[in-house]
């Protein structure tokens, strides 16, 4: 072991970990940054944004499989198709790539537009408001649902879902699990009505029933399942934390927030440093497949890799100042949404709606501040604004 390792760290980027964890990828990156954890059951991490980018680029080394969430989600099922390995990834990605593209996104934005302007109009309602139950989760949650089919009587529930799911697993495995189980019954009784009423909506759902993924052979209710559960956690959470955590920053920093107001045209360049430096993925996980060196140390076969993107996103071989938020930050080549054959397929949907969100935020909500000025930065849990000054 070279001697920059020493013994195994207590690193980990779930839950509370997350308070402190950009003076913790400092404090790793300068002792050691390609290192050992012995947490979720051990593995190597890699701290520079130039060992990640290689790592992402080399799918033949770095393997998704057998999931590239460390814990799990919430199932040991393989959530197609971010935990498919290639060839067979090429042709489940493929599936979905035309209803993420730029100009199908833009189809959306007038009702991005009138969603965020709805719920705006409420949380300006008030002195004292939680944004994030108000704003931040029910925006995406509403755009997502309407574009993927989730009827939306049952929308109250999904929240309690993504909780148990995302943020219980580390604490209380069981509760994930349990939520896990009971989203995929959710999905198999919805596909089993869809295809019982041979009713064909225009949403996600009805893609997915007509796909085919080689040969002209449809996908089995296992893999509908699959990719049901993957854009029902991808697509209800992560936009959410992003929306969250911009307004976190806003609402501490007024003279941005003030900036921003002045000068609208800078929110998408504002966003994308929010996506840098607040990203709701921090990390994803690999297998390596052979023996293989990062940074001269050495990653034997099986061992568990994960990509820290949040301290990739903050290395300052990249980036003047990364830790600093710096709204007109340019040629903003962040990890926020992975990289290579894995980029996140919701990265157009999710950037477009946080421009929205933070666009219309600003235009109709008065001056805010914390109210509770111990809320930390991630997640979609309470954010307490008191609106006016």
């Amino acid at each position: 072991m070279p001697d920059n390792v020493t013994s195994d760290v207590e690193f980990g980027y779930h839950g509370p970990a997350l308070d402190n964890i950009f003076s913790t990828y400092r404090d790793l990156r300068d002792r050691c940054p390609v290192g050992r954890s012995s947490k979720y059951g051990g593995f190597w991490y890699l701290m520079n944004s130039e060992d990640i980018f290689a790592a992402e680029q080399d799918p033949e080394t770095f393997a998704v499989a057998p999931s590239m969430l460390l814990p799990a989600f919430g199932t040991d099922v393989p959530l197609i198709p971010i935990d498919i390995d290639p060839p067979e990834h090429t042709d489940y990605r493929r599936i979905l790539l035309p209803l993420f593209t730029p100009k199908a996104v833009a189809k959306l934005e007038e009702g991005m537009h009138r969603t965020s302007r709805e719920l705006a109009a409420e949380v300006a309602k008030h002195e004292v408001v939680d944004a994030s139950a108000m704003f931040a989760r029910p925006m995406p949650t509403i755009i997502f649902s309407r574009l993927a089919g989730f009827p939306e009587e049952d929308w109250p529930k999904f929240d309690r879902w993504v909780d148990d799911i995302i943020y219980e697993r580390t604490v209380d495995p069981e509760r994930a699990w349990k939520a896990g189980r009971e989203v995929m019954d959710y999905f198999g009784a919805l596909l089993r009505s869809r295809i019982a009423s041979g009713e064909q909506p225009d949403d996600l759902i009805t893609e997915l029933l007509r796909a085919e993924i080689q040969d002209g052979r449809k996908l089995t209710h296992d893999e509908l399942l699959s990719y049901c559960y993957l854009l029902f956690v991808a697509g209800l959470d992560t936009t959410a934390w992003a929306i969250r955590s911009s307004l976190w920053y806003l609402a501490r920093y007024p003279e941005a927030q003030q900036r921003l107001r002045n000068d609208p045209d800078l929110i998408p360049m504002a966003a994308e440093e929010f996506l840098r430096t607040l990203s709701p993925v921090q990390a994803m996980a690999r297998t390596c497949r052979r023996d293989t060196v990062v940074s001269g140390q050495p990653i034997k076969a099986g061992e568990r890799v994960v990509l820290v993107f949040g301290a990739g996103n903050r290395d300052p071989e990249v980036y003047d100042d990364p830790d600093e938020i710096v709204l007109d930050r340019e040629n903003n080549r962040h990890l926020a949404f992975g990289g290579g054959i894995h980029r996140c397929l919701g990265s157009n949907l999710g950037r477009q709606e946080l421009v929205v969100a933070l666009e219309v935020f600003l235009d109709q909500v008065g001056e805010f501040s914390p109210a509770n000025p111990n809320e930390q930065w991630h997640g979609v849990g309470p954010l307490t604004l008191r609106i006016g000054r």
